[in-house]
């Protein structure tokens, strides 16, 4: 097994040729060597997944730990910052993925593009991120029933049933998945609207116990709690928050018209994440004060700052609503955590990287071995949290899953540059094709990409020494800050020095495995799409349906 990673490791992947071009993947599957996945999601199904897939506890629930150590100011600053990095990470990597729409995205192309190393450090990091990621969904589970059961069951009753949800969900076709996170992608949408309405309404005086906000929230030092520390630790949790929103790229393996549906993702997306997430803070920042003991690490029982909120104002009914879909919510981003970190999974054992007996898929399309190596990675993360405080595990999670996620955008960075090198060198004429498409500021979005990250980076590191609450260094908060980044820089270390991969020359690196061709289907439907009004392209953004 060792030697078929060497040698996986020195060529990649290849799929069949014929006539000079790579052979069109067709609409009902996808041909693959090791089983074919089902291409069971639709355009519907994407559109509505990037619109409201990465809504979840990380908006919902752990604002509320970005709030008390920084700040509503530092909230906003923080958001923002991470809000530039979904545009640009959507806009390098996407390119490729309509030109390439492998299962395998980003790891593919980094194996393909630069090194197999890079490729492993990149597939293990976003691996481990989205992993740790189900583990802290069940804590945020178990805190939104708490809301009801006040701490009279133990912990370990709801991550059992938070799990067993997960595997019912994965145990049944692709299918279920889609829709499950379509249905939910809805309700998360509607109830986020719904919160933006009442919190303009409630900074106005409206609830029974409600009154005139007048910015009392950003005085009294309030504002810019903790300095750069604050910001540190805000902006390492918004990118928790808001997320890996490159998933998008791993639906497209799965998808029918990934030509549509990836380049619709690369504009809503941006603009979704800026506007929901950014009004929602802004409405938090002036209506619960850092200094509350229920946000979540404080001295009381862990809760949304939307709840909070909304419960302040004593308008009766919506805090229940809204726990509930914030428990949906949860729902549906752990199951978008085993989905995307099983094909993860699934695509470093189909190039080898790993052992090859991970990448089989069943006759349903599910890469079984996947699944199950990813969810008992889960439950034991997930089980971890009843050996410790739960949320000093979610704060060593959150730290993981973090580091997993802008490790990420360095592959992403790096990647888009050399493929970049590798269409020049072979003067490729993919961006000249019947609607190809090309991120039009390139190289404005990887290099600024790389440039956040370096700074997320130093975050960790400054962090690692000077925690907050603390001006001395100690081993716990380094390791608790930096051990995400030591475990990823040392396996793909470990990996180049083990396999001694090699740098692709992209002169010869292979510009035809996977790349997929428009069929005449797929281009009479974009004849009429771009042959529509522009306000009638506008509403396809809109429509929930």
């Amino acid at each position: 097994m060792a030697d078929d990673m060497k040698k996986a490791a020195e060529s990649p992947v290849v799929e069949p040729i014929q006539d000079g071009r790579c052979v069109d993947i067709a609409i009902g599957s996808v041909e693959d060597a090791d089983g074919e996945y089902k291409r069971s999601f639709t355009s519907r199904h994407i559109h509505i997944i990037s619109l409201g897939g990465q809504i979840g506890a990380g908006l919902f629930i752990s604002t509320g730990k970005n709030l008390r150590d920084g700040g509503p100011a530092t909230l906003f600053l923080a958001f923002a910052t991470v809000c530039t990095c979904v545009w640009a990470v959507l806009n390098t990597v996407s390119e490729m993925t309509i030109a390439f729409p492998v299962s395998g995205n980003y790891i593919d192309y980094a194996d393909r593009f630069v090194d197999p190393a890079l490729a492993f450090a990149g597939g293990f990091s976003m691996w481990l991120g989205w992993t740790a990621i189900v583990a802290s969904e069940a804590t945020f589970f178990s805190v939104l029933i708490n809301y009801w059961a006040e701490d009279r069951v133990n912990a370990a009753v709801w991550y059992t049933i938070f799990l067993l949800v997960m595997l019912v969900i994965f145990v049944l076709p692709s299918k279920v998945f889609a829709w499950f996170e379509y249905g939910t992608s809805i309700m998360k949408i509607l109830a986020l609207f719904i919160f933006i309405v009442a919190g303009l309404a409630m900074v106005l005086g409206a609830g029974p116990d409600g009154y005139v906000h007048h910015g009392e929230t950003w005085h009294n030092g309030l504002a810019f709690r903790n300095g750069f520390k604050g910001y540190s630790n805000s902006v390492l949790l918004a990118i928790l928050a808001i997320g890996d929103n490159t998933f998008t790229g791993f639906l497209a393996g799965e998808a029918k018209t990934p030509r549509f549906s990836i380049a619709h993702a690369v504009i809503l997306i941006p603009i979704r994440v800026t506007v929901l997430y950014l009004v929602s803070i802004v409405f938090i920042g002036l209506l619960v004060p850092a200094t509350d003991e229920r946000l979540l690490g404080g001295s009381g029982i862990a809760a949304s700052p939307f709840v909070i909120a909304l419960d302040e104002a004593g308008i009766p009914g919506l805090p229940e609503l809204l726990n509930v879909v914030i428990m949906f919510a949860v729902a549906a981003i752990g199951a978008e955590s085993v989905f995307v970190a099983s094909r993860i999974l699934r695509a470093m054992a189909h190039q080898r990287l790993i052992p090859a007996w991970v990448a089989k898929v069943d006759r349903r399309g599910r890469p079984r071995v996947a699944l199950l190596l990813t969810y008992a990675s889960a439950v034991a993360l997930t089980y971890c949290n009843l050996s410790a405080g739960g949320i000093e595990v979610f704060n060593w999670l959150a730290q993981i899953a973090t580091t997993g996620y802008f490790g990420v955008w360095v592959v992403i960075g790096i990647t888009s540059f050399r493929f970049r090198a590798a269409l020049k060198a072979q003067d490729d004429p993919l961006f000249k094709q019947e609607y190809a498409w090309s991120c039009k500021w390139w190289p404005i979005p990887p290099a600024w990409l790389l440039t956040c990250c370096a700074l997320y980076t130093g975050c960790s590191f400054y962090l690692a020494l000077y925690p907050i609450g603390s001006d001395t260094p100690s081993a716990y908060s380094f390791f608790k800050y930096m051990i995400g980044l030591v475990l990823i820089t040392g396996c793909g270390i470990a990996y180049k020095l083990i396999f001694r991969t090699r740098l692709r020359d992209p002169s010869k690196v292979d510009l035809q495995a996977g790349r997929r061709y428009l069929s005449a289907e797929e281009i009479e439907m974009l004849d009429e799409y771009y042959g529509m009004p522009k306000w009638r392209r506008v509403m396809t953004f809109l429509q929930l349906w």
